[in-house]
């Protein structure tokens, strides 16, 4: 009986349910790479949170630009937690550490030509094939499954804010 009460307790353990949000940094001011957020930016970032705060958010990833953080910024405040970061390239080696997270809800924030494929390297088909650089309002929802079985995950896309032109 020991024997398959500790078997059954490791196929337990070894389920886990993880959300992921993905989205990219809102509107900045001028395309260089150390830019902050425009005041549209700031609105969204703001929407966002407004989005996501009742969610269970208990992770936040930005890559390691301005633009990024500030976006993460209201939500972070509003529900006390630390941002941290992931490296914006190669795609993988942020696939691999959320891949890694278990059991939690995560906001990651990028870029335009990152989100998708954040989405992809984790499994989930977009129906989007591109994010324009005028498209700020994405927001990408991730629920991956892990059983002794297998893994699955389901995407929902939607957006948030005002809709971009």
């Amino acid at each position: 009986m020991k024997l398959v009460m500790i078997g059954l307790f490791a196929l337990f353990a070894s389920c886990s349910t993880t959300t992921v949000y993905v989205a990219r940094h809102a509107e900045k001011v001028d395309e260089s790479d150390s830019t902050d957020l425009s005041v549209t930016g700031k609105m969204r970032a703001v929407a966002l949170a407004d989005t996501l705060a009742n969610r269970h958010v208990d992770l936040i990833l930005t890559t390691p630009y301005r633009r990024t953080r500030q976006t993460a910024e209201p939500l972070a405040q509003r529900l006390h937690l630390p941002i941290g970061s992931y490296p914006a390239a190669p795609i993988r080696a942020g696939v691999d550490q959320i891949n890694l997270i278990r059991n939690r809800t995560v906001l990651v924030v990028g870029h335009s030509n990152t989100i998708l494929e954040l989405a992809r390297g984790l499994g989930a088909t977009p129906t989007l094939t591109i994010i324009k650089g005028t498209d700020f309002d994405n927001l990408l929802q991730l629920r991956i499954r892990r059983t002794p079985f297998g893994r699955s995950v389901q995407l929902h896309e939607t957006t948030f804010g005002q809709p971009t032109p």
